[in-house]
């Protein structure tokens, strides 16, 4: 991913140009949602970035901060200076073929929890039937539910899987009502207060392609998630599309955040805020540089 000032420049003015008139998307750039983060020193960014592209160890090829082919640092960031997240849930990132690898963030997932994150170009998917008592997808619809809500949800398949798929279907469906009635309020007296999730899958593309993916067979049947109270801050956000449509580290960021503290119930003190490592520092350069570019502007305007 190039990320010298001429190409954030043009990323700007093709943004400006798409949507100046929308004030939304205005104002989330302006209130600077990543201000507050509990970040590592950024000081090696900020360092390569002056110094410009520099080798990929792996495969030799110049980039900007990290290669996108080898999930690495590049030479000029030493990777004992970039820092390394420990997450509660294994994460699978299914990549639609057609994405730009150097425009997803998903890539910072797996530079910065490598042990936690693994990404997969579609159609390779792994299976999940055999386990989608533990496995939740991240994806809006009308079937979502809010992360809240996973606990209750993964333990009544649980409960359904460990007693038989066809168990219900054999008792009178007065009996099986009065049987569902006691598990709910089983579930929501006890279950709840524990999870059973291990893995969480996310859809990296933009939302035009994620069609293809959803539909996917492997991945129907699987419990939707939805984030429905977060605003994206992307530089990229797509005309049309609604603010709570969030980049895939964002998606990963918030997600984690809430399971944290609506799953896990404690109180979070920044543990996966350098997820947002390379994100944020991307986030106020473009920033800065649109700053400087309306300033340019207005001086030639008067």
């Amino acid at each position: 991913m190039s990320l010298n000032p001429s190409v954030f420049l043009k990323e700007i003015e093709e943004h400006n140009s798409k949507f100046v008139e929308t004030n939304k998307t205005t104002s989330i750039a302006s209130e600077n949602p990543l201000q507050n983060l509990c970040l590592a020193s950024q000081e090696v960014l900020q360092k390569a970035q002056q110094s410009g592209r520099s080798k990929c160890l792996k495969c030799g090829g110049s980039r900007m901060f990290y290669c996108y082919t080898c999930y690495v640092p590049v030479e000029n960031v030493p990777i004992e200076q970039i820092p390394l997240v420990k997450l509660p849930l294994k994460i699978d990132i299914i990549k639609h073929p057609n994405e730009t690898d150097g425009k997803s963030t998903a890539i910072h997932a797996k530079l910065l929890a490598p042990e936690f994150v693994n990404i997969y170009t579609y159609p390779c998917i792994p299976e999940y039937e055999e386990k989608d008592h533990e496995v939740v997808l991240v994806f809006p619809g009308p079937q979502s539910i809010s992360i809240k809500d996973i606990s209750f949800h993964l333990q009544k398949r649980s409960q359904n899987k460990s007693r038989g798929q066809n168990d219900d279907l054999d008792k009178p469906s007065f009996k099986r009502k009065k049987i569902e009635d006691q598990e709910d309020y089983d579930l929501n007296d006890s279950m709840c207060k524990n999870t059973i999730l291990k893995k969480i899958i996310f859809i990296d593309s933009t939302w035009n392609q994620t069609n293809k993916i959803f539909s996917d067979e492997r991945l129907q049947g699987l419990l939707q998630v939805e984030l429905k109270t977060r605003k994206t801050c992307f530089w990229r956000h797509q005309k049309g599309k609604p603010d709570t449509f969030l980049s895939t580290i964002e998606a990963i960021y918030y997600f984690l955040v809430d399971y944290h503290t609506d799953v896990l119930k404690e109180k979070y003190k920044g543990q996966y805020d350098n997820l947002l490592f390379f994100y944020s520092f991307m986030y106020h350069l473009i920033k800065n540089a649109k700053c400087s570019g309306d300033k340019e502007t207005a001086k030639h305007t008067q």
